[in-house]
């Protein structure tokens, strides 16, 4: 046995009795590294990625294209850490997916917030329900801002005829890490309460997602479906 193989034992065994709370960021990316560099002293190479990205969150965050630009990352090597945060999501979407009764809006922001896990752009989904709030289905309408040309409002709309839907709930991420509404934001909320109103859907709440956070325009008061409009 090598040292090097005597390293990713000591590494593996120390993850199956404690854990990964007490490692450091570049022991984490060590033994993630140890399943796509099979013989080879993964240290430089996570040192390298450290030291491009800054952090071992913006390594798993960044595109194939961009890990590809450190040298000795390849594309097994890119492809496996960007799978990382995708199977995340997947798990947290997954899991979140068991409820089926969204009964408070709470319950609503829990279900969706998963779904902007690890995601870099803005990213909007639609959270249809019926009479008694029970989940529909929930789509991605598109990537960017809810008030942007590539996510009109009619196809919210059309999406929520589509799924037979009550009421339906909007969410889009602040990939910046504030989780605050925008005038933007607050103005299209209006548009999209009137446009769903005219069919007899009720739009229950917009939605501000940032990291694990959500903000309701509801709860904050700058919104109120009864009126179908917001509170300025």
């Amino acid at each position: 046995m090598s040292m090097h193989d005597g390293h990713r034992q000591r590494l593996k065994k120390r993850f199956l009795n404690e854990g990964l709370d007490n490692f450091e960021q570049l022991q984490v990316l060590e033994l993630l590294l140890f399943y796509c560099i099979p013989r080879q002293d993964t240290n430089p190479v996570a040192h390298r990625l450290l030291d491009h990205f800054g952090s071992l969150t913006q390594v798993l965050e960044a595109t194939p294209e961009e890990l590809k630009k450190v040298p000795g990352i390849g594309d097994a090597v890119a492809t496996f850490l960007a799978l990382v945060t995708s199977v995340g999501r997947y798990y947290n979407v997954n899991r979140a997916a068991s409820v089926q009764i969204l009964s408070s809006l709470d319950a609503c922001g829990k279900y969706l917030v998963p779904r902007f896990y690890g995601r870099r752009n803005e990213t909007v989904f639609i959270l249809c329900m019926d009479a008694k709030c029970k989940v529909l289905c929930c789509k991605e309408v598109g990537e960017g801002s809810v008030n942007s040309a590539a996510v009109p409002i009619r196809r919210i709309v059309e999406m929520a005829l589509g799924a037979n839907a009550t009421s339906v709930v909007i969410a889009h991420n602040h990939p910046s890490g504030v989780a605050v509404p925008s005038n933007e934001d607050i103005q299209t909320t209006r548009r999209l309460a009137m446009a769903l109103s005219a069919v007899e859907i009720t739009l229950i709440d917009h939605m501000v997602v940032a990291e694990d956070d959500f903000v309701s325009m509801r709860q904050s008061g700058v919104y109120d479906p009864n009126r179908c409009q917001v509170l300025l």
